[in-house]
């Protein structure tokens, strides 16, 4: 039987069958302290592709965390074949202090990638977890929430022009793909280029725990490690219905056109015709209102949670379906 290559970082190895928690230095503090980074690394005892798990790469999305944790210290990994790098919490500085980006420069860690050993505070550390822990996999999910006061639905995003990236993608079984690039300096995008097939995921708010999401994202983990090899007792997932966004024309925020207060009218996830009523803005008074009317048959994958706007701010965020999926999509909820 063959075995896969031993895991190999700076300061450390992992050998075939042994799993390894390590907190790992990425950069320091003002009195000269680390900052320590939690790694997990599992290596099965049988050949197959190295995944690395990413989470928080944004300080205070909560939701990957604990996919992470439970991918790494409760599934059963003796049958695993490959190479699995479990890393929970990127912006451990952000983490710290639950703030999105990282402390005192107030900079985006998902824009520092690949990284630079000589460049900013930021892309020193995105050079150390990258050149260590993605670089060296085959395959990344990168999982993410929504921003403070929105909240996502389930999706991904992928650059479905990269076939392994597809096959992630299609894999993780959501019923949404935003087929995307991704800008420069993200991780999937980064990794991508460098080797290391790599999908976003978008799960729920920032700030908390939802337990259905982190379920959901562990069942799409599976389906992705049933299709690349990893766990052979596992299956693929079908999701019952997909829609892959490709056109810019085909997604869009709807902001707000007034002030005031919000309300929502609809759930994120849901489906709504063209013309549909999805939130009225108000003021104090109820004097004046605002209607935000769908602009086209499609299914809302970022909502608003935070019920007070200012003229511009994002209220919704909806993506168009075809006839063929708003068919299965009524038929799903028959």
């Amino acid at each position: 039987m063959e075995q896969p290559a031993p895991f190999t970082y700076d300061g450390g190895r992992v050998d075939p069958g042994e799993t390894q928690n390590v907190r790992y230095t990425v950069t320091e503090t003002y009195l000269g302290d680390p900052v320590k980074m939690p790694v997990t690394v599992v290596v099965g005892e049988r050949t197959g592709p190295t995944v690395v798990i990413t989470a928080a790469t944004h300080g205070d999305e909560l939701n990957g965390i604990e996919v992470v944790r439970e991918v790494a210290h409760e599934w059963d990994h003796s049958d695993l074949c490959g190479r699995l790098v479990c890393l929970p919490i990127l912006n451990v500085p952000g983490f710290i202090a639950q703030q999105r980006y990282l402390p005192v420069y107030d900079r985006d860690l998902n824009r520092a990638f690949p990284g630079d050993r000589t460049g900013t505070g930021a892309q020193r550390m995105a050079a150390r977890i990258f050149e260590n822990f993605v670089a060296p996999a085959d395959l990344g999910i990168d999982l993410h929430t929504s921003t403070r006061g929105r909240s996502n639905m389930l999706h991904v995003r992928a650059d479905m022009s990269d076939e392994t990236v597809e096959r992630v993608a299609r894999a993780f079984a959501s019923n949404v793909v935003i087929d995307s690039e991704g800008a420069e300096g993200t991780l999937r995008r980064e990794a991508t280029a460098a080797g290391t097939s790599t999908v976003t995921v978008e799960m729920g708010e920032a700030h908390r725990f939802q337990r259905s999401l982190i379920d959901r994202a562990l069942d799409g983990i599976r389906s992705v490690f049933a299709e690349f090899g990893l766990l052979q007792s596992e299956h693929v997932d079908w999701p019952g219905w997909r829609t892959v966004v490709e056109a810019a024309d085909e997604k869009t925020w709807l902001r707000a056109d007034a002030g005031g207060l919000v309300d929502v009218h609809v759930e994120r996830g849901a489906f709504v015709e063209e013309g549909e009523r999805i939130a009225t803005i108000a003021n104090p008074f109820k004097t004046t209102t605002t209607a935000v009317d769908a602009p086209f048959d499609g299914v809302l994958i970022g909502v608003l949670e935070n019920p007070v706007v200012y003229p511009g701010n994002p209220l919704c965020h909806i993506v168009k379906v075809d006839e063929r999926t708003r068919g299965a999509i009524e038929y799903g909820e028959t």
